[in-house]
């Protein structure tokens, strides 16, 4: 009896000790799907159940547009969103198909119908746009030169794709355990890696010099794009770790990650090593149990902004 009570002592010492966010926004109580943050941590677009693409500006907060994607009414079968570095573009994916926005004014750049089941999606400062798709291809589009091209390099399930800020350098993963650098403007592959399981996240970071990947089994390693060497693994002692969200902070000095659990991690690029963890909070009246961390980005050294499933937008300090 006294060995259990020591141990719920220790569950509670640490579940006090969990660090909470110095700032909560609701932007929806409404279910949602994805949703996707800018660079400056200022700008949030959210796929909403039941009232569209929501783009909000987080400085007021106020809600800048709302775009439905071949509905009449309302609802959303919108499952990835995507905003580019220089927060120009923005793109989402339904199962079937993709349309891309302007940032500036609200207006819609096109839409596409797509040739498989859309599993995630990518777009770049001029427009470059990646698609991965259930078939084993990666979709890639110009909207700016009318020009597409499909990657065939895959040969199952492509489930993560991304690209860098100039649209030269693609970066895709799949239930192949491949991860694919390639040209987005050709489809050349440029370098080519294999991790234990299926691809479940991938990142290229802004210039395109370094790569990142993580596997189902917990298994995320950062490469130099140009050499194919391995920088770092991160130090990951669970048995499992699967990522729902990337982005190299710091200068790419760092690393943020968010899990379908609703956990972010902060970890140092050159050696792997865990600097920081977070849990989101769930909104008081929700029925679900978890939360999916959908993007996450440092805003300045220390400072933290996350968006999730649970439709709220949280600030924290390392």
């Amino acid at each position: 009896m006294r060995f259990f009570c020591s141990i719920l002592f220790c569950v509670c010492l640490l579940s006090a000790c969990q660090p909470s966010p110095s700032k909560v926004m609701i932007l929806t109580t409404d279910a949602s799907y994805s949703a996707s943050l800018s660079d400056d941590g200022n700008l949030a677009l959210i796929s909403t159940a039941n009232n569209g693409v929501q783009v909000w500006d987080l400085t007021g907060p106020r809600l800048s547009y709302q775009w439905l994607q071949g509905q009449k009414d309302n609802t959303s079968n919108v499952i990835d969103t995507a905003i580019s570095a220089n927060k120009i573009f923005a793109a989402t994916i339904s199962s079937n198909s993709l349309a891309i926005w302007r940032l500036d004014d609200g207006s819609s750049v096109g839409w596409w119908s797509l040739p498989s089941y859309a599993q995630s999606v990518a777009i770049a400062n001029d427009g470059q746009t990646l698609v991965a798709l259930g078939d084993g291809s990666v979709m890639s589009l110009s909207p700016k030169n009318n020009r597409l091209i499909q990657f065939l390099g895959h040969n199952e399930k492509v489930n993560s794709v991304s690209i860098s800020a100039d649209g030269l350098k693609a970066l895709s993963g799949g239930n192949d355990n491949k991860v694919i650098l390639w040209q987005a403007q050709t489809g050349q592959p440029i370098q080519q890696w294999q991790l234990s399981s299926r691809i479940t996240k991938v990142l290229i970071n802004e210039s395109g010099s370094l790569s990142f990947a993580g596997d189902i089994t917990g298994n995320a390693t950062i490469w130099q794009s140009a050499s194919g060497a391995a920088l770092s693994k991160l130090n990951i002692i669970r048995r499992q770790m699967n990522f729902s969200s990337a982005r190299f902070a710091q200068n790419d000095q760092q690393l943020l990650t968010g899990t379908p659990s609703s956990e972010i991690f902060l970890w140092q690029v050159d050696s792997g090593k865990k600097l920081g963890h977070w849990k989101v909070q769930l909104s008081k009246n929700t029925q679900n149990k978890g939360a999916v961390v959908y993007s996450s980005v440092m805003t300045e050294p220390g400072s933290i902004v996350s968006i999730s499933s649970q439709g709220l937008v949280e600030y924290w300090q390392q």
